[in-house]
C-alpha cells in the first residue's frame, strides 16, 4: 500500500515491450482480480464439501492467515519489482493487491471470533488482552484498516501526497507485527520453519527500502 518515488530504468534493464504492454493491457487487472479470489474460493470450496481436514475450523483460521501474509509479501515486492526489473506498470496492480491483503485479514480475524471465540466480544477482548500473539495480530489489523481506507484517489487528494505516503509507511510496522505474530503462534509447537521463510522474505523487501533510503540521502 505504501508508495515510492518513480525511478527510471537504464537501457540495459528494460523489459521486453510485449511485458510492458502485457501490464498495461486491460484484461490485466481483471485478471489479477480473479487470480487472487482463487484462495477465497478454493477455501469456500472446501468448507462446502468438507474438504478443509479434521479440523476445518482451524484450517480455514491458518490458511486466511497465511495468505495474508502471501500478499503482504507481493504488495510489497511490487516497488522492488518495479524499479530492478524497470516495469512502472507494475505499480498499478500495488493497491489490488494491498486491498487483498486486507480482505484475508479480515477473513482471518473473522474465522477466529466465529469459530474460536463465537462472536463473544468479552470473550474476544479478555483473549486479546492475554495472549500476546493474539494482541500483536490485532494490533496489526488495527494498522492495516486505515491504510485500506485510504486506498482511494479521493483519500490521497483529501490527505496530500505527503500526508498519505506517510500514512502508508505504517505497512513496514505491519510486516514486522505480522511475523511476530507468526513467530509466538508457532512457538508452542517449536516449529519456525515458515516463520523463518517469511521473516527472510520480509527482510529483504524492507532491506531494499533502507538501501534505496540510504542512497538517496547520501545522494
Amino acid at each position: 500500500m505504501a508508495s515510492s518515488a518513480t525511478h527510471a530504468a537504464p537501457a540495459s534493464r528494460r523489459p521486453p515491450a510485449a511485458v510492458s504492454r502485457g501490464l498495461m493491457h486491460p484484461a490485466a487487472k481483471p485478471l489479477l482480480f480473479a487470480l487472487c479470489l482463487l484462495p477465497f474460493g478454493w477455501l469456500f470450496y472446501g468448507a462446502l464439501t468438507d474438504g478443509l481436514g479434521a479440523n476445518p475450523a482451524e484450517y480455514l483460521i491458518r490458511a486466511t492467515g497465511d495468505w495474508t501474509l502471501r500478499f503482504l509479501c507481493l504488495t510489497l515486492a511490487v516497488t522492488p519489482l518495479r524499479v530492478l526489473a524497470g516495469l512502472p506498470a507494475l505499480a498499478r496492480f500495488r493497491r489490488m493487491l494491498g486491498l487483498f491483503m486486507y480482505f484475508y485479514v479480515v477473513l482471518h480475524l473473522v474465522s477466529y471470533a466465529w469459530f474460536d471465540m463465537g462472536f463473544d466480544v468479552s470473550e474476544i477482548a479478555r483473549d486479546i488482552a492475554k495472549r500476546p500473539f493474539i494482541l500483536v495480530g490485532f494490533a496489526a489489523f488495527l494498522l492495516l484498516t486505515p491504510l485500506a481506507a485510504t486506498s482511494f484517489n479521493r483519500a490521497v487528494k483529501a490527505l496530500g501526497a505527503k500526508r498519505w505516503q506517510a500514512l502508508h509507511k505504517l505497512v513496514y510496522a505491519v510486516a514486522g507485527l505480522a511475523v511476530l505474530h507468526f513467530f509466538w503462534m508457532r512457538a508452542g509447537k517449536n516449529d519456525f520453519a515458515e516463520v523463518a521463510v517469511y521473516a527472510a522474505i520480509l527482510a529483504v523487501l524492507l532491506g531494499w527500502r533502507v538501501l534505496q533510503w540510504a542512497k538517496r540521502k547520501r545522494a
